[in-house]
């Protein structure tokens, strides 16, 4: 797949909810970087432990109360999309983001995922 083909991809998987699937583009060897100051890891590496890693979070989710997937933006063999989302979490109550989902792409896959967003106060 092209650049744009894996990114249109993603934002329809995600806008259906069919996460299993969108983290299915991801290449085996995949990396995921999360921003300073989150808990957990900052970089995640190797796709099943970027999707079970996606499982604990969507798992700390107690409600979730709107979000948005907009359309992806296309420049050589990289993409973003931006994304929000509006939930309570378990053991930090209601958080409303926006985040820059920047994306790289090698050989049809998803190489490399790193997000952008303010990180909230967790304490």
């Amino acid at each position: 797949m092209t650049t744009q083909e894996v990114a249109d991809k993603l934002v329809q998987l995600c806008r259906e909810e069919k996460y299993k699937e969108a983290y299915d583009l991801y290449a085996d060897d995949a990396e995921s970087i999360e921003m300073d100051g989150m808990p957990g890891e900052k970089v995640t590496k190797g796709k099943d432990n970027i999707w079970n890693g996606y499982l604990q979070w969507a798992e700390s989710i107690e409600a979730v109360h709107g979000g948005t997937v907009g359309d992806p933006m296309v420049a050589a063999n990289h993409f973003v999309v931006p994304m929000s989302m509006d939930a309570t979490f378990k053991d930090t109550g209601r958080w409303a983001f926006e985040e820059l989902c920047l994306y790289q792409v090698e050989d049809g896959k998803i190489k490399k995922a790193q997000y952008f967003y303010e990180v909230p106060s967790m304490g």
